[in-house]
């Protein structure tokens, strides 16, 4: 609990009177509708007290609440205890949705405050169309933590900087004239850009403004002959001033998009309403026509090429080799009865550290032992960090960003004895995965289509995990991206050659433990067939999964063979690259069951 909370919610409300606000809504994004975001904006995590990535809070006169995903509902119900805010758990049937809360707890005429730079415009058409029914309307304020907030940190100013076309694989130049020939297709001669990851793909640019995400605060507008570049003037060095001026990119002020869209005239200019803020997409002048649509650089940044691939491979050997030699050194190091959770994520960090390329970690590696691997993303403090012991499981879920690529990688470790349960459930999961990473399908399949095949095994012992079973990894960039997805909710993206998914079923038992194998799998070509082309996933990351949890019998002849096949590609690419000790721990680890 943090113990300003209740204060900083008294607050808000003496703003909301003066506003004439009878709730405000706070969600965790920024004004790119971001996952992650930089301190700056952090405003739902600073009010509420709750660190979790997902979540929006919503104060009314009266009540508090925060609506929050499966993977955060341990993390929020002990973040939020002493507070008096109420957690409200999405997907679950007796939840009520944040407009029928509003509805609810509001009465006719009543309004509802948001700062427009925090939704995309399709939520706020989505939350005015649902509000509308009870007679309450929406009202675009002035972002109050400016007032509120005093010891705010600044909007980020790092300096951004080149991607080299040796990794990008595509210059910048290649990349605006595809952009461009997209657009016209599309009855558009211009396209507004806000998504952070998009920006720094087309540009070949890379940044430091959010915490493992190497993306850089800007807005791009690219039209048919200019491109016109929205940054602060501080990230800009000597060397990218010179490269954005050899592609003929004009730079502009951060602050000046709103104002530079007011005044565009008689043009057309295509923009996804689901990723631009409302307050930007208001600014578009009423003389120009907005062609909606999914922003097609969303796509092509998916679908890797040659170059791009190539250093997905490197990477994957690089991380492998960081891993082996961690788990080697884990199997030494937790009996001596002196590691925890936060110094076995020092110790990995440290072995990534000394690889070739590496930049940092591609998100904050979650360690969780025993109980805390059912928090799906926990994260250990000095105050919940426990030391390992030889018994149970250990979760560990961690990336890195390579200036090659990106890596996700979650394994499920048997630190000693274990019980039936968790054998049977781990076995269980490791079935789903392979279940996943043999799929062969035709062309045109998308992810929703595939999801079952990882649930399938718990769903029979009626278990089943919420969050998605996989999803895009950028190049260097996000580590998650769209516009992919395997997941039960429906996404009409269709799986093409080239991209990048993770493939990670769960399972999780509050106060027990928690389970999820994952790996990260390329689309590649299976073959013709009968009504066309078929596809199917090569699996790239390269390291041992842990058999000391498997129930041989659970599995059928072809999930041990596929086990086996992987093992001997991991060994088969990894030894070279180890000593002879690594080696033969590596050996052991990928005998055949």
């Amino acid at each position: 609990m943090n113990p300003n909370t209740n204060l900083r919610i008294k607050a808000l409300r003496t703003i909301m009177e003066k506003e004439g606000i009878a709730a405000f809504i706070i969600p965790s994004t920024d004004p790119h509708l971001s996952e992650y975001v930089a301190p700056h904006w952090e405003s739902r995590k600073w009010i509420s007290g709750f660190t979790g990535s997902a979540g929006t809070v919503v104060i009314t006169h009266h009540e508090a609440g925060l609506w929050t995903d499966s993977r955060y509902f341990l993390q929020a119900a002990q973040q939020l205890e002493g507070t008096e805010i109420v957690l409200y758990k999405e997907m679950l049937p007796e939840t009520p949705s944040i407009p029928a809360f509003l509805a609810a707890h509001l009465k006719a005429e009543e309004t509802v405050g948001i700062d427009g730079k925090m939704f995309s415009a399709t939520q706020v058409a989505l939350l005015e169309k649902e509000l509308a029914e009870a007679n309450i309307s929406i009202k675009a304020i002035t972002d109050p933590m400016e007032t509120l907030w005093t010891d705010r940190p600044s909007i980020p100013n790092n300096p951004a900087f080149i991607y080299n076309i040796r990794y990008a694989g595509k210059s910048c130049e290649e990349k605006i004239e595809t952009i461009r020939k997209t657009i016209l297709k599309n009855g558009a001669k211009y396209i507004l850009l806000t998504a952070l990851d998009e920006i720094a793909w087309t540009l070949n640019i890379r940044g430091n403004d959010v915490h493992c995400n190497p993306v850089v605060i800007s807005y791009l507008l690219i039209g048919q002959d200019c491109v016109h570049f929205f940054i602060e003037p501080e990230k800009i060095t000597k060397e990218l001033a010179a490269y954005l001026q050899h592609n003929k990119i004009e730079i502009h002020s951060y602050n000046e998009i709103e104002q530079f869209l007011k005044q565009l005239n008689n043009t057309s200019i295509l923009a996804e309403p689901s990723k631009t803020n409302y307050s930007v997409y208001s600014a578009i002048a009423p003389e120009c026509t907005i062609v909606t649509g999914p922003s097609p650089v969303s796509l092509l940044k998916a679908i890797r090429n040659e170059q791009e691939i190539n250093g997905i491979r490197s990477a994957m050997l690089k991380d492998g080799v960081a891993l082996v030699k961690f788990l080697k050194w884990l199997e030494t190091a937790v009996p001596t009865g002196k590691e925890t959770e936060i110094s076995i994520d020092k110790k990995l960090h440290e072995l990534r550290a000394a690889q070739p390329l590496y930049i940092g970690e591609s998100f904050d590696t979650i360690a969780g032992y025993k109980e805390h691997g059912a928090i799906v993303h926990y994260e250990a403090t000095p105050e919940t960090d426990v030391v390992l012991k030889p018994e149970g499981f250990l979760l560990l879920d961690s990336g890195a960003q390579y200036l090659d690529g990106t890596t996700d990688i979650t394994r499920t470790i048997a630190l000693g004895e274990l019980t039936e349960e968790e054998k049977t459930d781990y076995t269980l999961i490791l079935k789903g995965h392979i279940a996943l990473a043999m799929a062969v399908f035709p062309e045109g399949t998308r992810g929703a289509q595939l999801d079952v095949l990882a649930r399938m095994p718990i769903w029979q012992h009626h278990m089943n995990f919420l969050h998605g079973t996989g999803h895009g990894v950028g190049h260097f960039l996000n580590v998650h991206e769209g516009p992919q997805s395997i997941r039960m909710n429906e996404n009409p993206v269709t799986l093409h050659v080239g991209m990048l998914t993770s493939n990670e079923p769960g399972v999780y038992k509050a106060g027990s433990h928690g389970i999820r194998t994952e790996n990260l799998v390329l689309t590649v070509p299976a073959g013709e067939g009968m009504f066309g082309n078929y596809l199917k996933f090569e699996t790239v990351t390269l390291c041992p999964i842990c058999t000391k949890g498997i129930i041989k019998s659970l599995l059928t002849t072809e999930e041990v063979n596929w086990l086996n096949d992987y093992h001997h590609t991991v060994y088969e690419k990894l030894s070279p690259l180890l000593d002879e000790d690594e080696c033969q721990w590596l050996k052991n680890a990928c005998q055949a069951i």
